[in-house]
């Protein structure tokens, strides 16, 4: 695949500053990073995100993650590789990247069951890192970024 245009944050460097605050601080929310790899890799597969889907299993693995459960991801209920905290957190990437799937795009059944694993400051690490996913899905989906490059 060819991109359309050069990655946009090297065409627009400064656009990344704030990117990689937010990222800065979502790592400090204190969300296992297996946790953080395992919602940016779900949420990179609905989007048909090439970058990011072979970005988030290298990143995942480097983390120590498993092949067992990268392979299985894309069908984390019908597995029991996950702990509960980490469905949670899957389901909550789901509703969160479906946004226009249904009338109550992130039900209240999803988010308490995030709530029972994860304190406030969580709770926001993983909502801004989720929705910083889909801002790079996106930004990859529309400008056709082949798999195997790098922000």
């Amino acid at each position: 695949m060819t991109a359309r245009i050069d990655n946009p944050a090297g065409l627009l460097p400064d656009s990344m500053n704030g990117i990689q605050f937010i990222i800065k601080a979502v790592h400090s929310a204190g969300v296992p990073r297996a946790t953080m790899e395992l919602t940016h890799l779900r949420a990179s597969q609905i989007n048909g995100c090439s970058p990011c889907v072979y970005s988030g299993a290298v990143s995942a693995k480097k983390a120590g993650e498993s092949d067992e459960r990268l392979f299985a991801v894309a069908a984390w209920r019908e597995t029991d590789f996950f702990t509960d905290a980490e469905r949670a957190a899957l389901a909550l990437a789901e509703a969160m990247t479906r946004l226009a799937d249904r009338a109550d795009p992130v039900p209240d059944q999803v988010w308490d069951e995030a709530a029972r694993h994860f304190d406030e400051k969580q709770l926001a690490g993983l909502v801004l890192w989720i929705a910083t996913t889909n801002l790079l899905n996106r930004i990859n989906a529309a400008t056709k970024q082949p798999a195997g490059t790098v922000w």
